[in-house]
This record gives C-alpha cells, structure tokens and sequence, in this order.
C-alpha cells in the first residue's frame, strides 16, 4: 500500500491520464458497494504499469476489450496492467468496503435517526479506497461519477448535482450523472451522499458568474446550523482572494458540508469541502472555537486555487499547499472579516505549534524529503502547516507584501490546472521582487531548527542605550544562523499604566550579532521586545528589566499581540527547563483573567494542564494542582457571568478537578445545587462535568447511562466513550483496554474518544499494568490498522502520565528493536518519548525559592 516516489514518478513518465467514468452503487447494503471504473490513458506502446485500487472483490478487469484474469493482476492494493497500447481504456468492476475510520468512503449511522451519512476523505492516499485511479498528484484527470442511492438521499461531488432519475423498479432507488470535473489530482475529488439537509445562497464572482454556495448538515443537526455565518465568511473570503490571486473562483459552484467523524478540521475537496461537525455549535461554544471555525472555513476557500487549481507535483511540497492556505486565511481573517486580532491567535496558537514541533528529535526541514505515502501521512504536522506558515509571513515581510502577491498572481496565471514545485512560485516571487530567494530557501526552507533572538544592551548613567544588539543563537543540533526580517518595539508604561509601544524599529537581522545603531541614545524603555510584530520565525529572550516589567505588568499591554509574544517566551522558558514550572503557573493564574483575547486564554489554560501534569516537580505535583484549581473556581466566579473566560475558566476547573470539595462544586453545577452567575449549563458542558465526576469517582456506570438516555446523539455517545473509559477502577480499564486494542472495532471517533478517557486518571498507578502490554501491542497495531486508527493509539495510549525515567528506558528498548523500514512509528516514539524526557528536565528545574511565590 505504500506508494514510492521512484514509482510514481516512473509512471508519470510512462502514461498520462485523459479521464475517469466512476459509477458507484450504493445500495448493496452496510459493508460493502459496488464500483466501476473506466478510465483513459495514453502510454508507451508495450510498457505495464499497475492501478491503484483497495478492492474487498475484483469482478473483471478489461484492458482494451482484453479481460485479465483478477486472481492473476489484482492483489486487493494494486492491479497490474500488461502490456499497454500507446491509448488505452481501461475496465474495473470491482465491490469496495465502506470504512468506519474517516478514510475512504465512509459510513455512519446517526443514533437519532438510524439514517445512512456517507462521505469521502482521499488525502492522502484513499482515492483508491472508492474506485480503481492512479494515485497520485501529478496525473490529473477528468472525473465523471454516476450514483446509485437512495432515493430520499442528497448526492454532493465536485460536480453541481443533476436531477436524479428514478430506478423506476419500486425499489426507491435514484440515480445522479455528474457532468466531469475540470482536470484534478484524485484526492481532492469527493463523493458526499445521506439524507442530507441543506440552506443555499449565492455569491457573484468577480467574472460576474453566479456561484452557487450551499452549507450541509445532517438532519439531527439542522436546527443549530449558523448557514448565514459561514455565507457571510465565504463572501467574504471571495471577494479577497479573487482580488488578492487576480483569478476568479476555479469552479462551478461551492459547497460547505459538516459531516460527522471526520479525522481533520476540513478538507478541500474541489466545489465540495467537508468540515468538522463539532463545528456546528450545539451548546455555547468559546470564541475561540468560534475564530478557528472562521479560520477553517478560509484555509480550505484558499486552497481551490492553492492546491486545487494548481496542484503539488509531489507530496514534498504539501508543506507549501498547507502553509499557504494558513498564511492566507489569518491574513483574510484580519483584512476582511471582523476576526482583526487573528494574527495574536496565529501568534498564540499557531506558533507555538511550530515551535514545539521544531524542538523534537524528529523536526525535520520545512522542505521534507518525501520517499513513499507513510513519510506523507506522519508530516501533518507543527512544520508542514504552522512553522511553514510563519516562514511564509516572514518572506512576505522579506520580499514585501504587495510583490509578494504580485508574484502568487503571475503563478495562478502561468499554471492554472497543472502542477508545480516549489521553484515555480519563488521564480515568480523573485521576479516581482529583485530579491535572490536561493540563499533564503536554503536556509529557511532546507534546514530544520528554531533559531533564538536575544537583545543585548549596554546602558549609560543616565540611562541611555550606549549600544544596542541582537544577538541569534542556534542549537547544536541545527547550527543554522538565519536571515529575519523584523521589529524591535520599545514599551513603556503610561500614565495609565499600560504598556504602549513608543518606538519600532524595522530591520533585517543577519549573523550571530546584529548591531543597531538605530537605537544608540535612546532612553531605555520599560521593556524591549525582539520580533515585535510577529514577523520572524523565532524564539524570544527578554533582556532582564523587560523579564522585571513583563512580569509585573503583563496583563498591562495595551495590545494583544505583544502581550502574546511574552507569553510564548514564558511558556518557552518554562518548557526548556529554563525557568521554574511553579512560577509559569503563577503567571498564568495571576494575569489569565486580564486577557482579552478568547484563543490565548485557550492556549493558557491548556499550557497549564500540561504543567501541572507534566513539569511540576514531583514532589509538588498534587499540591500546586489542588491549589491553581481551587484558584481558577476563583477566576470564574469573579469575571463577568456568561462571559468567554468564564465558561473556559469552568472548563479548565471540571478538567482538573481533583479534591473532595473541588468535586463537590462539579456536581453542584451539574445537578444544579450549586450555580455562578450567568453560567449556561448546556448539554456539552453537562458531559465535560459527568467526566469530570466519573474521573474522580464520583459517578459510575449507571450514571453515565442516564445522560446517555439524556443525550442519545453523536456527540453524546462520543462523551459517554470518554466517560466509561475514564471510570477509575482496575475493571474498567481493563475493559477499555480490550475494546480499543484487542477488539478493535470501534469507529474513528469512538475510539479517540475512547482513548482520551483511559488516559484520563488522577490516581496514576491506574495505567502501570498497561505500559508493558502497549509496547508489545504497538507493532501489531500498526500492522493491522488504518493510519489514522495506529496513530491515535501509538500517540494516545503511550504512558507518557508514568514520567520516569523507566518510561525512557523501556522506549529506547523498543525504538532498538525496530526494523529500519518502521521509519513512521519510530518517529510517532521518538516524539512520545521526547515528551516524557523534556518533563523530566522541566521537573529538575522547577526549583522555587523559599518565600517566593508558587
């Protein structure tokens, strides 16, 4: 099943592919349906190659009205094709199976209804799991599906759907004919079908087409659909990327389905993108939910030109297609829509994914070398889509913005419905610019690592800079020393007290030490902020008066980015061992309630847990947990009732919730005892206080079943897997144990929920008797599921919770006993066991003076 790139780019030079006729029966019951495929390619006369095609039966094979024999040309992955005339037409009857994993075609039964949802999920290599394709980038097609469904269902491709015909037989059977697609890569084809209900609008495209839009929901989720939000986002969202790319929208039309199980936030599947369903807001929801589903719906608009109108040549450049839509999104969001403060969430969010990612043993260059599909399936990560995001704002800032999309224009205009490499959009780029990108690319793009910034000063009597320098370190590790185009912004505080910027200075920074002249007799400010703006790609160290003033007067910046740049440069600090965990989160408890921004509360409170559960020293471990969760009842209960950071506050409060009387106040507020002012105790907040009561042995089985029968939903049955999971007794674990690894027959969304419930424990020595079995079960595991089951399991079940250094030790056995062709599970316990390494460094360096505070 794993692609090479030396095979796929031997059978690009061999053939090149006209079109594709799929027709799909849906009708044959639950495990399996019918697919044929006719497909056209021209060849070198006499040469053989193979189709890509996961097949449950292989009914025929017809290779220019010649039938090969499928036992002797189909193995269930690929079929041979022998012998092959300069054109050819190709036959594949074949039954497929549904899956329930959110790859393929995939299949759900909504609890409310019992009604069927099906949709696909192709990238990166599932194409092939819905009809016979050559799968792979480069060899565009057209495509041409025909349907066979249910009569009451809707049916969603690329295509805008035609009139079904009726079966005319009394079996309620319909069937759709889709005209063909534009020429497109495989994976960003779609086949969407179910009951499904729909709101429909318009929007006008700037070659004065009409452009149908359409937003999809199942009919249990119908009466909570925002259509009008996601309409006003995409108009908007059209009007500036149509001026921005210089290139009207590609397509005939543009649908937005929310769909359920699905693995990702949304993919972008050409005039038919597929969406999260938890982005279809059942209960109060946090703003920062509310901007990232902004963000999603932008990211994948981007991508029908980036990605689909012109198309990676191979998946070494899927950082590029992903970064670009990122970059491209946040800066739609914050000039055309009302999410102005998306680059501090960029900042918040975003980056310090990047960073994290880009500090692991297995970080790799932005620029990845891509050998086969397993390489590709385990980049989905901090680099491909958030440091390469950043390194394109930072070139942005390089190049300038107006010449760089000078140039993104002159590359949809030359390569429209083709594929590119990297090369082809830095020819443009430096066209528009002057610049020479060579030396740039190598060393951004070629080269893995974060570099640090640090300003040194040297201050006279009167307390005037004498001097002023940026000084950039690297890791041994990476040594590379890169060029940033930045700001350094001088804060002082007003009479007001806020910090507010009284001076920026612009610069490139190039070298280990960069002098400023610039800023030579100034007057040291309050505080001195390197990469102020955001623009470079960079880890942040503050001089030791700006440590003294962030500090004391974080909450105090008039803005919110500069207030998020110095929250990443203490969660950094805090993360690398530098400054003691216990203060981080006396940061955070004494300024999180001053924040205005919904997605760095977000990123706090989650820095938090991960602090307490990881970077606290042992020793103090339970007691500064105890303490900063009766502190965050406190936040709640004194911010403004039904506020964003109230409901977080509680959020964070059930998720942490540990002591008798903590566990206390969460049954009161679910039982309705116990009440904060303005709070909303809606049906998602229910189930996070029901897993808060079971984790902590408050609640069993029986309970969890009568919010069940409350709740019988998707989402409430994906809540009660968490909650089960997570009951804390040696035969419930036990249980979850064998549903998730043994059985193995849950759904993709049942079984990550599974996952999160096991690992959900307070008393620790729950997981000990699992550490030894989830070594010996990993190998099997990924040998026998699907990459996106293996990887929820290999990343979710490993026991990161037992923080010793006999974790490290039993992973360093098992990394040594890997085969070299193991290459994607080494990295997924490379990573695991960095986590486990890095926590214990932090707990060595959580170190708090007696008297200061914790």
């Amino acid at each position: 099943m794993n692609l090479t790139r030396a095979e796929a780019r031997e059978r690009a030079e061999l053939i090149t592919v006209e079109s594709y006729e799929v027709s799909l029966d849906l009708t044959r019951g639950g495990e399996v349906f019918g697919s044929t495929t006719t497909v056209k390619f021209t060849a070198s006369a006499g040469a053989s190659t193979f189709i890509d095609a996961i097949t449950r039966t292989v009914h025929s094979v017809t290779l220019n009205g010649r039938s090969l024999d499928p036992a002797a040309v189909s193995d269930g992955i690929r079929i041979q094709l022998p012998d092959l005339a300069g054109h050819n037409e190709l036959t594949v009857v074949a039954e497929m199976p549904y899956m329930n994993t959110g790859e393929g075609l995939h299949r759900f039964v909504d609890p409310v209804d019992n009604e069927v949802y099906l949709y696909t999920q192709f990238e990166v290599p599932d194409s092939r799991r819905m009809f016979a394709v050559f799968e792979q980038p480069d060899l565009k097609a057209t495509f041409a599906f025909t349907v066979t469904a249910p009569s009451h269902w809707d049916v969603v491709s690329s295509s805008p759907t035609p009139e079904p015909v009726d079966a005319g037989d009394g079996t309620a059977r319909s069937t759709w004919t889709f005209a063909p697609t534009p020429r497109l890569s495989s994976y960003v084809t779609a086949l969407i079908a179910g009951p499904y209900q729909s709101v429909r609008s318009e929007v006008t495209s700037s070659d004065g087409r009409v452009i149908p839009l359409g937003v999809f929901a199942r009919k249990s989720l119908m009466q909570y659909l925002d259509a009008e939000n996601i309409f006003e986002l995409t108009r908007q969202g059209f009007g500036f990327f149509e001026a921005q790319f210089g290139c009207p929208y590609p397509f005939e039309k543009y649908d937005q389905l929310f769909v359920p199980e699905f693995n990702a936030g949304a993919m972008e599947n050409a005039g038919a993108v597929t969406i999260l369903e938890g982005y279809v807001f059942r209960s109060k929801v946090t703003g920062a939910q509310i901007e990232r589903r902004a963000i999603t719906v932008l990211h994948e608009l981007a991508h029908m030109w980036f990605g689909d109108l012109v198309t990676m040549r191979w998946w070494n450049d899927l950082w590029l297609n992903e970064s670009f839509a990122e970059y491209m999104s946040h800066l739609a969001a914050v000039e055309a829509t009302s999410f102005t403060s998306a680059w501090t969430t960029f900042a918040s969010v975003e980056k310090s994914w990047a960073y994290r990612q880009d500090q692991l043993p297995t970080t790799h260059p932005i620029f990845a070398e891509i050998n086969n599909l397993q390489d590709v399936e385990v980049n989905f990560d901090g680099i491909t889509y958030a440091k390469g995001a950043s390194v394109l704002r930072q070139l942005v800032a390089w190049v300038g913005p107006e010449q760089f999309m000078a140039g993104v224009r002159e590359y949809f205009a030359k390569h429209a419905w083709r594929n590119t490499e990297l090369r082809d959009l830095l020819v443009e780029l430096e066209k528009a610019s002057g610049r020479d990108l060579d030396d740039w690319g190598r060393q951004w793009l070629e080269t893995a690592g974060v570099n640090t910034l640090a300003p040194e000063l040297e201050v006279d009597g009167d307390g005037k800079l004498r001097s002023f320098a940026i000084v950039q370190s690297a890791v041994p590790e990476w040594p590379t020393i890169r060029p940033h185009r930045l700001a350094v912004g001088f804060y002082n505080l007003n009479g007001a007290g806020k910090l507010e910027r009284v001076h920026r200075e612009e610069l490139d920074v190039d070298g280990e030490r960069t002098e400023v002249p610039e800023l030579a007799g100034m007057a040291q400010p309050d505080l001195v902020l390197v990469n102020d703006d955001d623009l470079a790609y960079a880890k942040v160290r503050l001089d030791p008066k700006s440590l003294a003033t962030a500090t004391a007067h974080l909450k105090d910046f008039a803005q919110s980015l500069p207030r998020t740049l110095v929250w990443n440069s203490a969660w950094d600090a805090a993360r690398d061992g530098e400054a003691p965990a216990r203060k981080y989160v006396e940061l955070i408890l004494s300024n999180v309630a001053a924040e205005t921004d919904s997605s760095v509360i977000l990123v706090q409170l989650r820095q938090l847990a991960t602090t307490l559960n990881f970077y606290v020293a042992e020793d103090h471990r339970e007691a500064t947990a105890v303490t900063a969760v009766d502190r965050l009842w406190d936040l709640a209960s004194g911010v403004p009732g039904g506020s964003d950071a109230q409901l977080q506050f509680i959020k964070s409060f059930a998720l942490l919730a540990r002591s008798a009387s903590q566990l206390d106040r969460v049954a009161g507020l679910l039982e309705g005892s116990a009440a904060l002012e303005g709070l909303s105790v809606d049906q998602d907040l229910r189930w996070e206080l029901v897993a808060s009561l079971v984790a902590g042995g408050r609640m069993g089985q029986e309970g969890i079943d009568a919010e069940l029968e409350r709740d019988n939903t998707s989402s409430g049955q994906n809540a009660a897997a968490l909650a089960k999971a997570a009951i804390p007794t040696p035969e419930a674990k036990a249980a979850a144990w064998d549903s998730i690894v043994v059985k193995g027959e849950l759904s993709n969304a049942l079984q990550g929920s599974a996952v999160t419930g096991f690992m959900r424990v307070l008393d620790r020595s729950l997981l000990e008797p699992y550490a030894e079995k989830y070594f010996a079960a990993v190998p099997g595991i990924v040998a026998t599921r699907t990459h996106a089951l293996a990887q929820q399991i290999v990343v979710g079940l490993y026991p990161a919770l037992l923080t010793t250094q006999e974790t490290i030790d039993r992973t360093d056995s098992f990394l040594a006993s890997l085969p070299a062709e193991s290459a994607a599970l080494r990295r997924m316990m490379l990573e695991n066991r960095d986590g486990v390494a890095r926590a214990l460094r932090a707990r060595a360096a959580d170190v708090v003076e007696e008297g200061s505070p914790q």
